[in-house]
């Protein structure tokens, strides 16, 4: 980004965070990308505009399912000092204290939560049915919780419900619980009305004041895995519009998961992006193009 003259507060895998004063921050959402806690070398082209019409889109229709931190994603709304090519890609947000907690509601058996449960027949834990195969749908959705570790500092680590409940405690514990598996749901719906699935999803929250809101982004490509209900198998890994393409090309790659990462080919670089797209115009049912700032 060019022409900030706003304080630059933090760095993540794909957001940078600016002062905005007033309790309030500007998160602008790069076209970095990350797999296997890797930042990549090569970006991907309107990546982070796509993920911030996602994450607006979701926002405000979740809002009174769970509070969130989003107050404007007009440019007009942003402070002196927000450089001109943040308008699409910036959303002007409550600051808050995050809470060190990745949050995440599961209605299939898939990604990591299968890889236990084909081994222990658990996930994070918690003992699941047995017989059940990847991918496939659960009785009822489930809540799980990993680590939150900064960038660079190594992987997230899965927790069982208790060691959870240490972590932040018993009703920050429980507040997150219920409203990450209230906007499960409510997104399910409208997923499914658009022939899509909403196989899991990761929150984050963070305290306003006393009251946990969702923070950062919302079911976005890259903090849900959203299948094509058409394609949907079970026993198999169905076709995903996240980074799931980045990962499966990895895996033919030979790459060990250590930086630096092996350069991305220009297919995979364009299928990408062509996920990303797809999936926020068949889930808002908007034209991509409609969005803010100039698409590449």
């Amino acid at each position: 980004m060019t022409g900030v003259a706003l304080p630059h507060r933090y760095t993540g895998k794909v957001r940078d965070l600016y002062d905005a004063g007033r309790d309030r921050m500007l998160m602008v959402a790069s076209d970095r990308i990350s797999v296997f806690d890797v930042v990549l070398d090569d970006e991907i082209p309107d990546k982070g505009r796509a993920l911030t019409a996602l994450s607006a889109f979701w926002f405000e229709q979740t809002a009174a399912v769970a509070p969130n931190h989003l107050l404007s994603v007009q440019p007009g709304a942003f402070p002196d000092g927000a450089a001109d090519d943040f308008a699409g890609r910036a959303m002007l947000v409550r600051a808050a204290r995050p809470i060190r907690l990745e949050c995440i509601a599961r209605g299939y058996l898939f990604g990591s939560a299968w890889d236990e449960y084909e081994t222990t027949g658990t996930v994070c834990g918690r003992a699941l049915p047995g017989g059940l195969r990847r991918a496939e749908r659960l009785a009822e959705p489930i809540f799980t919780t990993t680590t939150k570790v900064e960038p660079g500092a190594g992987h997230d680590e899965t927790l069982t419900d208790a060691e959870a409940r240490t972590l932040v405690g018993d009703a920050t514990f429980e507040r997150c619980r219920d409203a990450a598996l209230a906007v499960y749901r409510f997104a399910t719906a409208h997923v499914e009305a658009r022939e899509l699935i909403l196989a899991d999803t990761k929150l984050e929250f963070g305290f306003v004041d006393d009251t946990v809101v969702v923070i950062d982004e919302l079911l976005t490509s890259d903090s849900s895995r959203y299948w094509d209900a058409e394609q949907y198998e079970v026993g198999t890994s169905p076709p995903s519009f996240d980074k799931q393409y980045v990962r499966d090309y990895y895996a033919t790659a030979g790459w060990d998961h250590h930086p630096p990462a092996p350069r991305l080919p220009d297919r995979v670089i364009a299928g990408t992006r062509a996920r990303y797209v797809d999936a926020y115009e068949r889930l808002t049912g908007a034209r991509f193009d409609e969005w803010f700032g100039p698409a590449r």
